[in-house]
């Protein structure tokens, strides 16, 4: 595992584990189990996804197992709209969701839209951040402009900004933002959750058999080498030890422009500047 420091001292693993869509507590216990067992330590989940308390079970499991401690894993949850009304519902929605998790404490807690009250609502996080109830503040899906206008008005810029970054929608600008700011870059949806035929692309599928990898693989080796940490999910053990296994090879800077040339300057899994889509995600209650 290679690791990116953040902005708080802290090392956050290149790669992680991803828990969205995963609702049914058993399975997503089971899984996360299974992801600790083959070796990642980063675990990201969210108020929304509704498993935190999965979540919590099997690392607790996991620890008590012997295979890590908690000192060694870092886990994630992110704050959802409904409860950045304000500064009060914010931090104590956090509280909420460690009782949920079953921790004292996250690693990094997470705005998961640029909506509602943000602004407070990042109050109420770094809160929580002071009273060690986090080790980290983050964002989720803050675009460029909506990240400068932030990073120029808070206390505590945001340690990570977790958003869609795959060949298909690259966004080299939205990096270079982070990157002014110190702000780590993660990836959601780093296989662009399977859309334009990722797994079998032929110039993917080419680079992947010089070194004996997957274009799932490869995929995941060109965000990392951009310094952005990775959440591949799967609940099939062999696909996670799969995904894990991208630390070996190198890919060649003509490797990383091939890839990066599939870039097409749009989303096509979510539109964040669609009015419905605002109306829809603030509609959701949590």
């Amino acid at each position: 595992m290679e690791f990116i420091t953040l902005n708080t001292g802290a090392k956050m693993p290149l790669e992680g584990f991803g828990v969205f869509q995963v609702p049914d507590p058993s399975e997503c216990e089971e899984a996360v189990y299974n992801a600790v067992k083959a070796g990642y330590r980063l675990i990201d989940t969210a108020q929304a996804y509704m498993n935190e308390e999965a979540v919590g079970k099997a690392a607790a499991r996991a620890i008590a197992d012997g295979l890590t401690t908690r000192g060694e894993l870092f886990i994630t949850t992110k704050i959802w709209v409904s409860n950045m009304k304000n500064e009060e519902t914010a931090y104590e929605s956090v509280k909420s969701s460690l009782a949920k998790l079953g921790l004292e404490y996250v690693d990094l807690i997470l705005l998961h839209q640029p909506m509602g009250d943000y602004f407070a609502a990042y109050r109420g996080a770094v809160r929580a951040y002071k009273e060690g109830l986090v080790k980290a503040v983050g964002v989720s899906n803050f675009y460029p402009a909506i990240l400068a206008n932030l990073c120029e008005n808070v206390e505590v810029i945001p340690a990570v900004n977790q958003v869609e970054l795959h060949p298909f929608f690259a966004q080299e600008d939205a990096l270079k933002v982070m990157r002014h700011y110190g702000v780590a870059p993660q990836a959601w949806g780093p296989f662009a959750e399977g859309r334009h035929g990722i797994f079998t692309d032929p110039e993917l599928t080419a680079i992947g058999e010089k070194y004996g990898r997957s274009a799932a693989q490869v995929v995941l080796r060109w965000n990392v080498q951009r310094g952005v940490s990775v959440l591949p999910k799967s609940v099939h053990i062999e696909r996670m030890k799969q995904n894990f296994d991208i630390w070996d090879f190198t890919l060649t800077d003509e490797d990383m422009a091939v890839i990066s040339a599939k870039d097409k300057g749009n989303s096509e899994i979510v539109d964040h500047g669609s009015a419905d889509f605002v109306k829809f995600i603030n509609g959701m209650k949590i």
